[in-house]
């Protein structure tokens, strides 16, 4: 819905702690009480946007690594990333899991526990897909699909903080192509 999605771009650009009650009324024309009828507490709010953009996230990956060659499908991947990490009508907001829930799961089971499975999934996409990549020949046998997925994973990481500290989108992309590079070249 429009309201939910006006509540992901306020966590998201705000992040949880810096986000107020009154900046989630204001974002989705409701008051408090609506608020809290339609959504739950904070908290609740946060966590449900977190699984919206989880979902968001889901669906891309699979949509990007669904190329026929590795190296289209981590530039489609890594590209794809980079357009949402330099959204935001405020500028660069990044990963939301990343550059927000990552402050949070800390002291939050819950949320460490919505981040930690995000983080899985996209590791376990990625990791499927260079597995692919090695069956096809694409990479040498030797090479461990989970080890290059990591190392996958931790370059998006650095493209969302990096993006939502200003990085140049030029830049993004050099970094992730030099990714890219290294990992198909693995043999």
């Amino acid at each position: 819905s429009v309201v939910a999605g006006r509540i992901v771009d306020t966590f998201w650009t705000c992040g949880y702690a810096g986000t107020s009650l009154d900046q989630l009324a204001a974002a989705t024309g409701l008051n408090r009480p609506s608020l809290y009828a339609a959504f739950g507490d904070k908290k609740s709010m946060y966590r449900g946007a977190l699984k919206a953009f989880a979902t968001q996230v889901r669906q891309e990956v699979g949509a990007a690594l669904a190329a026929p060659r590795l190296a289209a499908a981590l530039r489609h991947f890594y590209r794809g990333a980079i357009a949402v990490y330099l959204s935001g009508e405020a500028g660069p907001r990044g990963c939301l899991f990343v550059c927000t829930a990552a402050v949070e799961a800390v002291t939050d089971a819950d949320i460490r526990e919505d981040i930690g499975r995000v983080l899985q999934g996209i590791d376990a996409a990625l990791e499927a897909r260079i597995r692919q990549a090695r069956q096809d020949g694409e990479i040498g046998q030797h090479q461990r699909p989970g080890d290059l997925a990591r190392i996958a994973s931790a370059v998006l990481h650095s493209l969302a903080v990096r993006a939502r500290t200003g990085t140049p989108q030029r830049q993004l992309e050099r970094l992730a192509d030099a990714t890219i590079r290294l990992i198909v070249a693995a043999t």
